[in-house]
C-alpha cells in the first residue's frame, strides 16, 4: 500500500513544500491547516504518519499528539521552531516519535519519515494470533501477551504496544531487578528495522511507564537510577 502523510501546518508554504517533495517519494499526501481539520481527515481515512505543527491557531498541536496517542499508534513528526526546546521534549514525552527543527530541510524529512513509516507498519504487522492459548508474563498487576504484543490488566483490559515499547518491555522482564544503562538498553533491543538512540530510549520509558500506570513523578516498575540508567522492580513469572 502507498504510504499516507498527513501534513498538519498553518502555513500554507511548508504545506505546500511537503506536498511536493513527499509527493516526489511516492506518499499519499493530504494536508490541514488546524488541529480540527486534521482529526477531520483521520475520521475519514487511516494514515500512517502526521506531521504535525506545534504551534496551530485553535487546538495546538502538543494536546492533538496526547490525543491522538491514546487511540492510535500513528507515526507522529513534530514540526518546530529553533526555540521551542521544552516544547519538544513535551511533545516526546506526549507520544511524539520525533521531530524536525525549522527551517525545514525536506530532504531531512523525508528520510525521517521513511525510517518512521517502516517503523509503525513494522509494528502494526506484529504476528498473526494463535489459535492457542497466548503465552502470558506476569509482574506486578499485569501480564504480558508476548505472541500479541498486548498488556493486559488485572480486569483483562487490553494496551497494544508499539515495536519499540514490547522490545523495551521484553528487555526489562529478562534484565528484572537488574540496572540498565541506555547504551545495554540500545544494544538489546537495536534490529535492522530501528537503531534506538539516548533520547528514543527515554521516549519509550516514558511511554511505557504511562501505559503501566507508572506515576513518572514517582515511578514504582521503572526507575530512574540517576547517571546509571533505568531499574526494572516486578518480579516475573511465566
Amino acid at each position: 500500500m502507498t504510504p499516507r502523510v498527513l501534513v498538519v501546518d498553518d502555513d500554507p508554504l511548508i504545506r505546500d513544500l511537503l506536498h511536493a517533495y513527499l509527493s516526489q517519494e511516492g506518499y499519499d499526501v493530504h494536508c490541514a491547516a488546524t488541529a480540527e481539520q486534521a482529526e477531520h481527515v483521520l475520521a475519514e481515512q487511516a494514515v500512517d504518519l502526521v506531521m504535525l505543527d506545534i504551534r496551530l491557531p485553535g487546538k495546538d498541536g502538543l494536546t492533538l499528539t496526547r490525543e491522538l496517542r491514546v487511540r492510535s499508534e500513528v507515526g507522529i513528526i513534530l514540526i518546530t521552531g529553533r526555540n521551542d526546546d521544552i516544547d519538544r521534549i513535551v511533545g516526546l514525552e506526549c507520544g511524539a516519535d520525533d521531530y524536525v527543527i525549522k527551517p525545514l530541510n525536506p530532504r531531512e524529512l523525508v528520510s525521517r519519515a521513511k525510517n518512521l513509516v517502516r517503523r509503525v507498519r513494522h509494528a502494526q504487522a506484529g504476528k498473526p494470533p494463535s489459535a492457542g492459548n497466548h503465552p502470558l508474563k506476569q509482574f506486578a498487576d499485569w501480564a504480558l501477551d508476548t505472541d500479541r504484543r498486548r498488556l493486559i490488566d488485572a480486569q483483562g483490559g487490553e494496551t497494544l504496544l508499539t515495536h519499540g515499547e514490547f522490545q523495551l518491555l521484553s528487555v526489562f522482564l529478562r534484565n528484572s531487578g537488574h540496572t540498565l544503562s541506555r547504551d545495554q538498553l540500545m544494544d538489546q533491543i537495536r534490529n535492522r528495522e530501528w537503531v534506538p538512540n539516548d533520547r528514543s530510549i527515554d521516549v519509550l520509558v516514558g511511554r511505557l511507564r504511562r501505559k503501566l500506570h507508572d506515576d513518572p513523578a514517582e515511578p514504582q516498575l521503572i526507575i530512574t537510577i540517576h547517571g546509571a540508567g533505568y531499574l526494572f522492580t516486578a518480579s516475573v513469572a511465566a
